[in-house]
Order: structure tokens, then C-alpha cells, then sequence
């Protein structure tokens, strides 16, 4: 029989063997940690962006084991979630189905709407419609060309300018804020269900189709990237508060954002002032800007001010700038210049779909901190851009719409930077 002091000393000898064993690393099959939900990895990323996004997602979501307010994640829409563009394909789907109510004046459309453009509105589109009623789009190919040429060009199919005047150029741009104004006269809800029409056309057409709108040929399908579906939904699980933050009509993002499990309350857009239940062409602003002609859209700037605005409860011009740590959303993802300040102020991740827009590109591709995730667009992606993008010079947009060149937080000029993502 042993004794006490013999087990004392067995398993002192023990304890000594296992520590002087080499610890082995867990087996590569072993399951995730508890509430650190996963990426697929069965879908496709550029390099190690799959790995990268899943290390801040563990970092700052429950699998941290943090206490405290939400993470929130912010994207855009338009070739960022989707490939293509749900406000093309919805007006598009509305002039083929005489969705536009004629006006009393273009001019009523857009304060910034140019006498030339009002004139060949009128010219193609005709005034033997009574106002208030439905415009024959679907068989008045010049009035349904005019419209969707001020919409894609600013200009008329002449080639005159269609908006003219002063705005801050990084704040708004008239031809977006015109595609709200011209649904103005039906109710939110019906636009949504115009959108809705639309995407259902689009989702059943193929990948590559075309469609005809007047004489314009425009892509014909619109497809969720798996990839973001699947990163919005490893953000939710993982804790996340995930919005769509677009500059298309409000309405019109609604009838796309449930697709990826997102709701009203999580869907950022275009804001229409209604008048008796419908819209009408003014629009909402955002800090302090609200002058209802569409200084202030969810646009370049516009859109850091409305998430400063609608999601962290910041008021006034302050909503303007940039928050300190705690006021600033962990996640952006976007595909152009129009998404690059909010997508920028991300402190977790940048995620830049690449479409060669420059100034995007150029804070992609400089990474000053480290936490940028470039990836090219996941359906049939740009080729790679021939030559550098020119960030020392002419990369950014300035307030006054002239090129400047992209500048780092502490003023200095980024270097032209190679396209890399690839």
C-alpha cells in the first residue's frame, strides 16, 4: 500500500514531466471559441483580406469579451453590396412602365436644373400631359432619352449642361439628388414597390445582360456579392450594428437592404420631405444644412454626417467632422470616391472595392494605418488600372469641385500610388 508522502511525491514528479513538455498547438480542425463567429471561408478574397476582416471582427466583436456600446459598421450600396446600381435599374424600370409624373416645370425638379435642360425636357417630353399624371416614357423614347442622359451626364442629349450653379462638391451632386425629385408626386411606398419590380428583374436576368433605356444600353441584372452578404452577417452575429449608408433614394435602398438582413431603421438614404403622405422634390439636409434644394446628401462628406447624425446622435455642423474614437464607426466598406470620408474614419477596417476611383485607391493603397482592405469587385472586376493614380496631384475632389491632391490627416501629399489589388 503507499504511502501519503509516496502520492505526494508521484505527483510532484508528475506535474514536473508534463511541464517539461513542449506545448503543441490546437489541432487546425478544432472548432472557433465560443461567440467568435466566422467568415466562409469557401468564398473567395483577395490575399489575406478574408483573414484580415475576421481579425477585427474578432478583435472588436464578442468574441473580445469587451463590455460597452455596439461596434458599428457602415457600407455603401451601389457596387459595394451589389453589383451594378439599383438607382439605374429602378428608373430604368419606371420609365419602361410610365412611372414619371410630369411636372408643372422641369425647373420644379432641381433648383440647379439649367434653362437648356428645362427646355429639352419640354421639348421631348411634350406638355399635352396633363400635370400630375403619368408621362408616356415607354413609347416617348426622346423624353425617356433626356431623362436618363441628365441623369448618367449632367447634360442634355445635345450635350448642354443640365445643372448649373454653386455647391459644395464634396457635400452633394445635383443628378443624384434629381432621381428622388423626379418620383416626386407618388408616396415612399410606392417607389419602394417600384424598386421591388426592379429587382426582381433584375436578380432573374442573367449575369452579363444588357437592357435598352431610350437609346442608352445600361447593364440588365443586378446579384448581391455572396462575400458581403456573408461578412454583414458574421458582423451581426458577431455584435456588429451594420447599416446601409447609400446615396440612392431612401425608398429605393429599403426594397434591396432586406436582402442582406437589414431593415428600415438600418437604411441610410436620400431623405424626401412628403407633403400630404407624397414626395415631393425637396429634400432633407444633414448638420444644420437643411435648406431642402439637396445641399447636404449622403454623399462624399455628406455621408460621414449622416452617420455622425442618424446613428451616433451628433447634431448641428459638428456632425461635419470627423469623432474621436468612440464616436466612429469600426468597419466602412465602399467602391468610390463618393464613400472615401466615412470609409476612411473607420478605425477597425477600410474595405475599398476596387473600381479605380482615385482618391479611394490612393488611401487604399497608402494604408497609413495599416487596416485597409482592398479587394477587387467580386463579379467580373475591373482590369487592373494601367499607371499610377494620381494622388500627389489631381486624386481628390476639393468644395469647389476642382482636383487637389489627396492629403494624409497630418497635411501631407500621398505619393501616386500602383494599383495593387489583384
Amino acid at each position: 500500500m503507499r504511502t501519503k508522502s509516496a502520492i505526494v511525491v508521484g505527483l510532484a514528479a508528475a506535474a514536473a514531466l508534463a511541464a517539461s513538455v513542449p506545448a503543441t498547438a490546437a489541432p487546425a480542425h478544432e472548432a472557433p471559441r465560443r461567440n467568435c463567429p466566422q467568415l466562409d471561408t469557401k468564398l473567395p478574397w483577395a490575399g489575406d483580406n478574408r483573414a484580415r476582416l475576421q481579425k477585427m471582427i474578432d478583435e472588436r466583436g464578442t468574441c473580445s469579451g469587451k463590455n460597452g456600446p455596439r461596434p458599428v459598421a457602415a457600407f455603401d450600396w451601389d457596387n459595394t453590396v451589389v453589383k451594378n446600381d439599383i438607382t439605374d435599374a429602378t428608373l430604368a424600370w419606371a420609365l419602361k412602365h410610365d412611372k414619371i409624373l410630369r411636372p408643372r416645370s422641369w425647373k420644379d425638379t432641381s433648383a440647379w436644373l439649367t434653362a437648356a435642360a428645362d427646355k429639352a425636357l419640354t421639348k421631348a417630353c411634350g406638355t399635352a400631359v396633363p400635370v400630375g399624371r403619368p408621362l408616356a416614357t415607354s413609347k416617348n423614347t426622346a423624353c425617356a432619352d433626356e431623362i436618363f442622359e441628365i441623369r448618367e451626364k449632367s447634360q442634355t442629349m445635345s450635350g448642354e449642361t443640365a445643372f448649373a450653379g454653386e455647391w459644395n462638391h464634396r457635400r452633394t451632386v445635383p443628378a443624384y439628388g434629381w432621381i428622388p425629385q423626379l418620383f416626386a408626386g407618388h408616396t415612399p411606398a410606392a417607389l419602394t414597390s417600384f424598386a421591388r419590380q426592379a429587382r426582381a428583374e433584375q436578380l432573374a436576368a442573367p449575369v452579363g445582360a444588357k437592357q435598352t433605356v431610350g437609346t442608352h444600353t445600361i447593364a440588365g441584372y443586378i446579384r448581391y456579392y455572396d462575400q458581403q452578404k456573408d461578412l454583414i452577417r458574421t458582423l451581426k452575429a458577431a455584435g456588429f450594428d451594420v447599416y446601409i449608408v447609400s446615396a440612392s433614394s431612401e425608398p429605393i435602398a429599403e426594397a434591396w437592404s432586406s436582402g442582406v438582413g437589414l431593415d428600415r431603421k438600418h437604411t441610410i438614404g436620400i431623405r424626401s420631405i412628403t407633403k400630404h403622405g407624397l414626395l415631393t422634390p425637396a429634400l432633407k439636409g444633414c448638420g444644420g444644412v437643411e435648406t431642402g434644394r439637396g445641399d447636404a446628401l449622403p454623399y462624399m462628406d455628406g455621408k460621414r454626417c449622416m452617420i455622425n447624425q442618424e446613428i451616433f446622435k451628433i447634431k448641428g455642423a459638428k456632425a461635419w467632422q470627423q469623432q474621436d474614437f468612440k464616436h466612429r464607426i469600426a468597419l466602412g466598406a465602399g467602391d468610390a470616391d463618393t464613400d472615401v470620408t466615412f470609409v476612411n474614419d473607420a478605425t477597425g477596417a477600410h474595405v475599398a472595392i476596387n473600381r479605380n476611383k482615385s482618391e479611394l485607391m490612393c488611401r487604399a493603397y497608402d494604408d497609413v494605418d495599416g487596416r485597409w482592405v482592398a479587394n477587387p469587385m467580386f463579379i467580373d472586376p475591373m482590369p487592373r488600372k494601367s499607371g499610377a493614380y494620381p494622388c500627389s496631384t489631381t486624386g481628390a475632389t476639393a468644395e469647389d469641385g476642382s482636383k487637389v491632391p489627396v492629403r494624409r490627416a497630418d497635411g501631407s501629399v500621398i505619393a501616386d500610388q500602383v494599383d495593387k489589388a489583384f
